[in-house]
């Protein structure tokens, strides 16, 4: 009889192969520790052997979590992410936003938002109360702070 439940793919990698495999997962893009360890652990006979392998390329620099999480901050701040969203995706990757808080810290949020904002509304400050909430959960959708948000939809061009 048919068994039409998914079977499970054969755990057949060790040791050379195993690390072949990883080097071959980095070179397409950078995981986290965690997210590569799931990623191996889907073939690897030995999960103690994955675990000691990933610590291993992190010693080595060709794993980075430290790395990992500055692209994703780059990437999030380029498709107009807010912070809330940002720390949201790193948490999502297993990272701690520890990791880049120096970054986050210099980031300039009230920008980003008004960009945000003029690309979308224009740079005219409304007194339309049914497009400044618009505006607003727009923004709060991108993972702005209400302080932020306030200050992004308040402010005109000169400023």
């Amino acid at each position: 009889m048919f068994n039409s439940d998914k079977t499970e793919k054969p755990k057949t990698l060790t040791g050379s192969r195993l690390r072949s495999y990883a080097f071959a997962l980095l070179t397409r893009r950078d995981y986290s520790q965690v997210e590569l360890i799931t990623k191996l652990n889907q073939y690897a006979v030995n999960p103690e052997e994955v675990t000691k392998l990933v610590e291993e390329l992190a010693e080595q620099n060709y794993q980075s979590d430290q790395r990992v999480a500055e692209l994703t901050l780059a990437s999030q701040i380029r498709k107009g992410k807010g912070l809330q969203r940002i720390k949201q995706t790193l948490k999502a990757k297993h990272l701690d936003a520890e990791l880049i808080t120096q970054e986050l810290e210099e980031v300039d949020w009230l920008q980003q938002a008004y960009q945000l904002k003029i690309k979308k509304f224009g740079e005219e400050v409304t007194k339309d109360q049914k497009i400044k909430a618009k505006q607003i959960r727009f923004l709060q959708y991108r993972g702005f702070d209400m302080d932020v948000i306030m200050k992004a939809i308040a402010r005109t061009s000169e400023e």
